[in-house]
């Protein structure tokens, strides 16, 4: 019997890997990569050549039946009457969105008949926070689409007049599959009425309510010039196993009878939860550039003071969660500090002791996202003459990361949100000293599947999804290499807390 093969697309701030896959076992069968320019604006035909190059690693797409994509969450892609991108995509961790941010805020939470530009009071910030949550399950950061959209208009207002169409990466990325976009080629159709998303990334724009799914453009009318909200096109919100489009035979599905399939795709951490096959009560902290802390809620989630995001997953479910700009790169900077690779971080480390002696890392080296702190810097505190030794360094730069994910994962309990399992995946659960650290820091015995490209995996899951027609995605095992164990000790966060004012 001739395997019938799915695709899972990865376009993540680094790089776009292609993960071709058997669709019944989840096998992986090929696979692909190549990276991404660095930055923080960044020309979307990069991401169009990333994925080219990536499918030819993987040897091609003429003979897949299904492909999805999962891809960054947030990030801003401006379109023209014509199709072209208008200026380069601002990206989830472009905090430069931060003043219209709390400018948004404060529109919302000002009293009846009250227009006092600049407005920034606590009990208006406030206010507006609520209200924000109340409407879309999330308040305005810079990490949000809708902050993009107000920068640009402040600040570039000619492009801003130009917008015909408003997308996220991964809506593009699925677009130019079935043949816009970049593939058009100048045949003159736009194809703009052709875009199309999903539940998970639209909830991270900021103006998605994914309890009622439906755009709010009152809400996105506060970042786009007057008059323009009612007549940007935005992309079509696609059910969880509702077919999107049919692949360009040029770029995928050639040799299929009948095409290729483009599933709906979705945001990077709905694709990591589809791929681990996380149920209600499962709870994923993700260590990559950014750290993600996320759960499966059967219900949406509300967090009045807007630390926790109200996002949807993409199976029908939420994806309540909380995000730190700050990850994996902790770790790399503390290795640049101290001259040492990875393993010698952690045998540092291990010479010291529980709280570093005294020595706490408030890690916010790129600003932060949770808390809401987009102008912050990374500090160390509790430095003595007797305490400043490499190895208590090392220590507190793990001890960071690891308490800055506690910090999610004590905002998710204070929800209500069942957390059965921990599960921790990512680049920086490569790390020995992370792991050896896990279980003790966030208070709980932690599972380590086995390290893989998990939003690929998602992605390719959803695509044999779509392709089965099924009610329910396919059942694919996930291995989990090693439960993590060690005894609770909570001074360290207590110590962390109190220094992370």
């Amino acid at each position: 019997m001739n395997e019938i093969l799915v695709a899972g697309i990865d376009t993540s701030t680094q790089s776009c890997k292609v993960r071709i896959t058997e669709a019944r076992t989840g096998r992986m069968v090929r696979f692909g990569k190549a990276p991404h320019p660095d930055g923080t604006s960044i020309d979307p035909q990069a991401w169009w050549e990333a994925f080219q190059e990536a499918a030819r690693q993987a040897g091609g797409l003429d003979d897949v039946s299904a492909i999805s994509v999962g891809g960054q969450q947030h990030g801003m892609v401006l379109l023209d009457d014509s199709g072209q991108v208008i200026r380069d995509a601002l990206l989830w961790n472009d905090t430069r969105s931060a003043p219209e941010a709390d400018d948004l805020i404060a529109r919302l939470g000002r009293p009846p008949r009250r227009a006092d530009e600049g407005d920034l009071d606590a009990d208006t910030m406030m206010r507006g926070r609520e209200r924000w949550v109340r409407a879309v399950g999330s308040s305005p950061v810079a990490s949000l689409t809708i902050t993009k959209v107000a920068w640009v208009s402040r600040n570039e207002p000619d492009k801003a007049r130009s917008i015909a169409a408003i997308c996220l990466p991964h809506d593009w990325l699925s677009w130019a599959i079935a043949g816009h976009g970049p593939a058009a080629q100048g045949n003159g159709n736009a194809g703009l009425e052709s875009l199309f998303t999903d539940r998970s990334d639209a909830s991270g724009t900021g103006y998605f309510d994914s309890a009622t799914d439906t755009y709010r453009r009152d809400l996105l009318a506060m970042a786009l010039p007057e008059g323009m909200a009612d007549t940007v096109m935005l992309p079509h919100v696609l059910a969880p196993h509702e077919i999107g489009a049919k692949a360009d035979p040029r770029i995928a599905g050639k040799n299929v009878p009948g095409g290729c399939i483009i599933a709906p795709g979705g945001g990077d951490n709905a694709m990591t939860a589809l791929g681990l096959s996380m149920q209600i009560g499962d709870v994923s902290i993700s260590l990559g550039t950014s750290g993600v802390t996320a759960a499966i809620s059967p219900v949406p989630a509300y967090d009045m003071t807007a630390s926790v995001t109200g996002f949807a997953d993409a199976t029908g479910h939420w994806l309540p969660l909380a995000c730190t700009i700050n990850a994996s790169r902790i770790l790399d900077a503390g290795r640049t500090a101290l001259g040492v690779d990875y393993d010698e971080l952690a045998d540092l480390a291990d010479q010291s002791e529980p709280g570093a002696a005294g020595i706490t890392l408030i890690p916010y080296f790129d600003g932060e996202r949770t808390p809401n702190r987009p102008d912050a810097k990374a500090s160390i505190h509790g430095l003595t003459l007797g305490n400043t030794t490499k190895a208590n360094l090392a220590r507190a730069f793990v001890e960071g990361l690891l308490c800055s994910q506690r910090d999610c994962l004590e905002l998710l309990k204070r929800l209500g949100t069942e957390t059965r399992r921990i599960l921790l995946v990512g680049g920086g659960a490569k790390s020995r000293a992370v792991r050896a650290y896990a279980p003790q820091i966030l208070g709980k015995d932690v599972e380590l599947p086995k390290l893989d490209e998990y939003v690929a995996i998602g992605a390719a899951r959803q695509a044999a999804w779509v392709l089965s027609g099924d009610n329910q995605p396919p059942e694919w095992s996930i291995e989990v290499k090693e439960t993590l164990t060690g005894e609770p000790e909570e001074e360290t966060y207590r110590q962390y807390r109190s220094w992370r004012k």
